[in-house]
C-alpha cells in the first residue's frame, strides 16, 4: 500500500467502515499536529488556494485569496509574534473575534506557539473572566473597534481590569492602510497583530513544534447559564477527527468548502477549516456575521456558482432559510450539505431537498469528542439515523444505575450513549499550575469511555438513532417521559418546522409536557389543531402533551443548539402568571435563570401580601423569589 492510499482509503459508503479499520489508525500517517497537517499540504502544494475569505456577504466578489504558501508564512509570523513576547508551549492564548481572515492565521498560529483558547464574546462578562482565569490565558486577541464593536468594548475593559497583560487587535478583512489609534492602557501592550507580526520570519517557528500530545486548544462548552467548562482536545484529537472528515470519497483534492459558523465552535474548526486543509482543498469563508448575515441568503445561490462550493456545514435553522430562497444559480457543483448540532425537522429536510435537488447528511458530535463521531451517506440513507459511527471510534448504548455502574445494552436498545476512541478528549481544565494545566473528566469519562448525556440505541452496522438527552427527560409523576416522542409526533404535521417538547411545573404530578413549535410562513394552522395532531399521534396518553404553543422561533444557544431552558422557563413563567392572577400587589412575574435553573422572580408592591404569594405558588415545584417594584 502506497502513503495517499494509506492516508486516503475509499470511504463511499457504510461498508467501507470495516475495511478502513483493519489498518491501524498509527500506520495512516497522519500528521503529528495541525501544524505538520498545514506544513504538509503546503509541501505538496504550496500554490494552491486555501483561503478565499469574504470581506461580508454583499461584497461577496471581492474576497481576499491565499495560497498554503501565503498561509504558512502567516502561521509563522504570527506565531513567532506570540512566542517573542514570551508563549510557551503550555500558554494559552485567548481569541474573541467574529470570523476574519487575521482571525484563521490567528487561531492556527495560536496552537503552534502555545494554545489556542477560543472565546464567544457574546457571552456574560463574568463567564469571559472565569474562561481567562481557568485557561490561564494573559493574552487576549480581539476584534478592534472596526470589525466589532461591541466585542472590542469587552476586550478593553477586561484589559483595564488587568486580566491580561497584552491585546492584540484584528481588523476586518481586506481592510485598508488607515487604521483607528489604539488606546493606552496601563500595564497592557495594545497593538494591531497584523504590525506586529510583520517583522517576523515567515519561513519557520522560532520554537519547539507542538508533540501530538500537547494541548492544542481549550474549548468552552454551554455558556447559556452558569460558567462554562473548558474542554481540552489535543492536537492528535484534532488531526484524528480532521482525517475522519476529510476521508470523504464525495469530495476530492480540487474541491470547494464553504464555512460560515463562528471558530469559537468546533464544527468551524475542524469540519470547515482543519479537514480541508489536510486534504489540500480551498476553504470559502462567509464575512464575520455567517450565517447571521441577512445578505448572505439573498446571494447564497450566486456564491455556490461562482466558488464552485462542493460542501456546506450549517444548522437546520440556515437550511431552512435557504428553503426559501429561489436558487437563482448553477448549484451543480454542491454535493454535501452537512447538518447537525440539532434534531432535523423533516418539514426543513423535504423542503430543502425538493427545493435544491441536493439532499441534507445528518451528522451527530459533541465538544468533548472533539467535533464529529458520526457521519451519514446519500446513497444509503437511514431513516431517523444520524449517521454511522466514524472510523476508529466505538459508539454504543449503556444503562447508568443509581450507583453510577454501567451495563451495556444490545443494539437496538435505548440507553445513554458513550463514545471511545482517538477524538475523545483530554477531560475539563479544574485549575492551572507551573506544571500546565489541571484536566479532569468531572464524570463524563469512564474507563476511556465519554458519557455524551444524550439518549438512543446502535444498530448492528453502528448506525446511531438519537431520542433525547438524559437531562431533558420530562418526569411526569415518576413516570419518565422523552420529548422525542413528542417531537416526533408534531414534525409529521406538514406545517411544523421546529419543535421544543419540555416539563411544565405541576401541582399534582411535579410536571406535565407541554410543546413549542414553529410552522411555515403564512401558515393557519391553530394550537387548537397542533393540540389535536400530537394526542392523536403521541404512543402514550401520559406523554400527550398538555398545551402547544405557537411561536417565532425555538431558542438556541449562539452555535445553533437548542437551548430547552429557556422554554422551560417559559413554561413556568405562565404557570406563575395563571397561578397569581388576582393577587393583589403583585406587579408581574418574569422567569430567570440562574446557574442553570428556573427561577420565578415577581415583583410586588408594598400592600401586596407575602403570605397570598406563599399559597399561590408553593403548590408548584418552583423555585421563587419576591422583588421590590420600583416606583
Amino acid at each position: 500500500m502506497n502513503t495517499d492510499d494509506a492516508l486516503w482509503p475509499t470511504y463511499n459508503d457504510p461498508g467501507d467502515l470495516h475495511t478502513i479499520e483493519a489498518i491501524p489508525l498509527a500506520d495512516r500517517g497522519l500528521p503529528a499536529s495541525t501544524y505538520r497537517l498545514l506544513a504538509g499540504s503546503c509541501e505538496i502544494r504550496p500554490d494552491r488556494t486555501a483561503l478565499i475569505v469574504l470581506p461580508e456577504a454583499a461584497h461577496w466578489k471581492h474576497p481576499a485569496r491565499f495560497t498554503y504558501a501565503d498561509l504558512l508564512a502567516s502561521v509563522h509570523r504570527t506565531a513567532n509574534a506570540f512566542h517573542g513576547i514570551g508563549v510557551r508551549r503550555g500558554d494559552a492564548i485567548a481569541l474573541m473575534s467574529p470570523n476574519c481572515a487575521e482571525l484563521i492565521t490567528a487561531t492556527l498560529a495560536a496552537q503552534l506557539a502555545g494554545i489556542a483558547a477560543p472565546i464567544n464574546a457574546g457571552l456574560a462578562g463574568e463567564h469571559i473572566r472565569e474562561l481567562l482565569r481557568r485557561s490561564g490565558a494573559r493574552v487576549l486577541i480581539a476584534a478592534g473597534p472596526d470589525l466589532d464593536p461591541r466585542a472590542w468594548a469587552t476586550a478593553c475593559a477586561l484589559a483595564e481590569s488587568g486580566v491580561i497583560d497584552t491585546l492584540f487587535v484584528l481588523r476586518p478583512t481586506g481592510a485598508g492602510s488607515s487604521a483607528a489609534r489604539l488606546p493606552t492602557i496601563d500595564g497592557v501592550a495594545v497593538a494591531y497583530l497584523a504590525d506586529v507580526a510583520a517583522g517576523h520570519d515567515a519561513a519557520a517557528f522560532d520554537g519547539k513544534l507542538p508533540a501530538a500530545d500537547a494541548i492544542a486548544s481549550l474549548f468552552h462548552t454551554g455558556g447559556t447559564t452558569g460558567a462554562p467548562k473548558l474542554a481540552a482536545h489535543t492536537h492528535a484529537n484534532e488531526v484524528a477527527n480532521a482525517w475522519m472528515l476529510a476521508t470523504n470519497t464525495l469530495l476530492d483534492d480540487d474541491s470547494s468548502v464553504f464555512a460560515a459558523l463562528p471558530l469559537f465552535h468546533v464544527n468551524a474548526l475542524i469540519v470547515t477549516l482543519l479537514a480541508p486543509l489536510l486534504r489540500g482543498q480551498t476553504v470559502v469563508w462567509a464575512g464575520p456575521l455567517g450565517y447571521r448575515d441577512p445578505h448572505l441568503y439573498g446571494q447564497f445561490w450566486k456564491i455556490v456558482e461562482h466558488y464552485r462550493l462542493a460542501s456546506m456545514s450549517a444548522v437546520p435553522t440556515a437550511y431552512s432559510v435557504l428553503a426559501q430562497c429561489p436558487v437563482d444559480a448553477d448549484i451543480a457543483s454542491l454535493r454535501t450539505c452537512m447538518v447537525g448540532a440539532s434534531i432535523l425537522p423533516t418539514a426543513v429536510r423535504d423542503g430543502f431537498e425538493s427545493h435544491t435537488g441536493v439532499r441534507l447528511l445528518e451528522g451527530y458530535g459533541l465538544t468533548e469528542a472533539t467535533c464529529a463521531s458520526a457521519r451519514s451517506f446519500p446513497g444509503s440513507p437511514r431513516p431517523g439515523s444520524v449517521g454511522q459511527r466514524m472510523p476508529y471510534q466505538k459508539i454504543k448504548a449503556v444503562r447508568i444505575a443509581d450507583d453510577g455502574s454501567w451495563t451495556d445494552l444490545p443494539a437496538g436498545e435505548i440507553g445513554t450513549i458513550a463514545i471511545s476512541g482517538p477524538t475523545v478528549f483530554a477531560g475539563y481544565v479544574t485549575g492551572r499550575d507551573a506544571d500546565g494545566h489541571a484536566l479532569d473528566g468531572l464524570g463524563k469519562l469512564v474507563d476511556g469511555w465519554l458519557d455524551t448525556g444524550d439518549l438512543g440505541y446502535v444498530d448492528t452496522d453502528g448506525f446511531l438513532y438519537l431520542t433525547g438527552r438524559a437531562k431533558d427527560l420530562i418526569i411526569r409523576g415518576g413516570h419518565n417521559i422523552d420529548p422525542a416522542v413528542i417531537e416526533d409526533a408534531l414534525l409529521s404535521h406538514p406545517l411544523v418546522t421546529g419543535v421544543g417538547a419540555v416539563g411544565r411545573p405541576d401541582p399534582h404530578s411535579g410536571e406535565v409536557p407541554v410543546a413549542y413549535v414553529t410552522v411555515t410562513p403564512s401558515s393557519d394552522v391553530t394550537e387548537e389543531d397542533l393540540l389535536a395532531w400530537a394526542t392523536e399521534r403521541v404512543p402514550e396518553a401520559a406523554a400527550a402533551p398538555k398545551s402547544v404553543a405557537v411561536i417565532d422561533v425555538l431558542p438556541v444557544t449562539d452555535v445553533g443548539k437548542p437551548y430547552k431552558l429557556a422554554l422551560r422557563a417559559d413554561a413556568a413563567r405562565r404557570v406563575a402568571e395563571q397561578a397569581l392572577d388576582g393577587v393583589p400587589g403583585v406587579g408581574g412575574v418574569v422567569a430567570v435563570v440562574e446557574d442553570g435553573s428556573v427561577v420565578i422572580a415577581v415583583s410586588v408592591t408594598g400592600r401586596c401580601d407575602v403570605t397570598d404569594v406563599k399559597t399561590a405558588l408553593d403548590r408548584y415545584p418552583l423555585a421563587w423569589r419576591l422583588e421590590e417594584e420600583q416606583p
